[in-house]
């Protein structure tokens, strides 16, 4: 038996990328899942792919309208919601001269707002069984700062912010809520610092420097299932005293960012 069975799960963003795997992985593990997303050709390409444990929904996550079609068409489908992950975003890279206010409202309409009304969209389900879990997909932009991605930043310690304050109210309903923090491919490199250790290594020190790039783990950043491998964990009831809490998939990113090999 799968660690989800019997579970019927609602997962924003699952068209492509960790939301594709997170669905699947899911499907994997006896939900029933309602793939969702704005991309509809992919998402309903996915969800065929999962057989009669999954089905497309169309769902912009900004729009509360859009949530209650949603959980009505899962309710025809499956029944009650018990899993709701909130995957989907948007990013935009530029600097803060170049921000655009229409732009940022729409990135925190996505990123933030987006969550929130899934929460409350799914919550009277939940209360009804008495037992749910949430998880909400942040990043370690959640955690910490990065230049030219600033209102994704902000969006990230919102959601963060937020996880943490519904864990007070749903906690006491018998639902689990919390966020999971993966690391993305950006490497910030210090070139100054980098230049130094070269002109060390030119006059003959044997010296090697890891982390400037923030792939601790050999090399690598997460992928999409050692992400969707940590939201499985939340969501089955192994999980059931993790609650109001970051899990970061980030092979150590945010453990510290520069130490030294010699030899």
């Amino acid at each position: 038996m799968g660690r989800l069975e019997g579970k019927v799960a609602l997962v924003t963003g699952a068209a492509r990328g960790t939301g594709a795997e997170i669905a699947s992985l899911f499907v994997q593990e006896g939900a029933r899942v309602c793939v969702s997303d704005v991309i509809d050709d992919r998402g309903e390409a996915h969800a065929a792919t999962l057989g009669d444990s999954a089905f497309y929904q169309p769902l912009d996550v900004r729009s509360e309208g859009a949530w209650s079609q949603a959980v009505d068409a899962v309710h025809e489908r499956f029944g009650p919601i018990d899993l709701l992950v909130n995957n989907a975003a948007i990013l935009d890279v530029r600097p803060i001269p170049e921000l655009e206010v229409a732009r940022i409202r729409d990135l925190l309409d996505v990123n933030l707002v987006g969550p929130m009304l899934g929460v409350r969209a799914v919550q009277p389900d939940m209360e009804a069984l008495g037992r749910g879990s949430i998880v909400n997909m942040g990043s370690i932009d959640a955690m910490e700062g990065m230049g030219w991605v600033a209102p994704y930043v902000a969006s990230k310690w919102g959601l963060r912010g937020f996880t943490k304050a519904a864990a007070l109210e749903l906690g006491q309903k018998g639902i689990r809520i919390n966020l999971v923090c993966p690391a993305g491919g950006n490497r910030e490199l210090t070139e100054g610092f980098r230049d130094n250790l070269q002109r060390r290594v030119e006059a003959g020190e044997k010296l090697s420097v890891k982390g400037l790039d923030h792939a601790v783990m050999g090399g690598r950043h997460a992928s999409a299932r050692d992400i969707a491998n940590v939201v499985l964990f939340l969501a089955s009831d192994e999980a059931a005293f993790c609650h109001g809490a970051e899990y970061l998939v980030d092979g150590g990113h945010t453990a510290g960012h520069i130490w030294f090999a010699t030899g």
